[in-house]
């Protein structure tokens, strides 16, 4: 049986550990192999880490950081930031990575979601749509940190990038990043309804609640955070949390009972 999946999602920048707020200023918040090991006492579902810089400033995948973050890792990982060809999503599998996700490239050239989903699987391809709505009230994609609008309805990107192979889509609220006042439920909703693989959702959680909410409505999907699993309280310190399992059953009910 599917289950729902509470993902904290780490952004990365200078191999340190940083959280943004509507994908601008970032603030400092660790030493990500530190989070990770606290990460793994928690014993959580699964973890992103995504290198915010890679792609912007057109550099390689930080392979030491990868493999550092992989073999410390007791949690599936989910590794983006950078990818720009098949081989490298080859190199970072062979790291010991679960998932390798793609935002830019895959849209400029969907032949690397094709050739890497023969070369290592669907299952570890996920494509990250960044999303923004437009004064118009459409959702459309934008990339290299919210800096260029492809003027692509995410929808219908999405049905392509599913067409093209991937195993999952990441759909990231550029409008509620870092706010932590809730997700996007519009938004969610037209993924859901559209597309028949894996969504994780990102963008927005601010507590315990707006996973619930997302998790009772829409059932087994993942839902991501940033600050809810680095921040605690109303002036946002510095803590790696996250839900005990118990909590999770107390929140979530049969949803997490295996």
């Amino acid at each position: 049986m599917l289950l729902p999946r509470i993902i904290p999602c780490l952004l990365v920048r200078n191999g340190g550990l940083v959280k943004t707020v509507n994908f601008g200023k970032s603030k400092y918040v660790g030493d990500p192999i530190n989070a990770v090991k606290i990460f793994n006492e928690k014993e959580v579902d699964e973890l992103i880490v995504i290198d915010i810089d890679a792609t912007v400033l057109n550099r390689e995948p930080n392979y030491t950081m990868i493999e550092h973050l992989a073999a410390e890792c007791r949690m599936p990982l989910c590794y983006g930031g950078g990818v720009k060809n098949p081989d490298q999503v080859r190199r970072i599998i062979q790291l010991g990575v679960e998932k390798v996700a793609i935002s830019s490239k895959a849209i400029a050239e969907p032949y690397i979601i094709i050739k890497s989903a023969e070369n290592v699987g669907n299952q570890s391809i996920v494509v990250v749509l960044d999303v923004k709505q437009s004064s118009k009230g459409i959702y459309e994609v934008w990339t290299h940190n919210a800096r260029i609008n492809t003027k692509y309805d995410f929808i219908e990107l999405a049905q392509k990038m599913v067409d093209f192979g991937a195993g999952e889509i990441l759909v990231n609220s550029i409008d509620n990043d870092g706010l932590m006042k809730g997700y996007d439920f519009k938004l969610i909703e037209k993924i859901i309804n559209s597309v028949n693989i894996p969504i994780t959702i990102l963008g927005g959680a601010g507590s315990m609640h707006d996973l619930g909410s997302v998790i009772e409505k829409f059932g087994t999907i993942g839902v991501a955070a940033g600050s809810l699993f680095v921040f605690k309280g109303v002036y946002k310190a510095v803590l790696i949390n996250y839900p005990h399992r118990d909590d999770k059953l107390a929140l979530f009910g049969e949803l997490f009972r295996s």
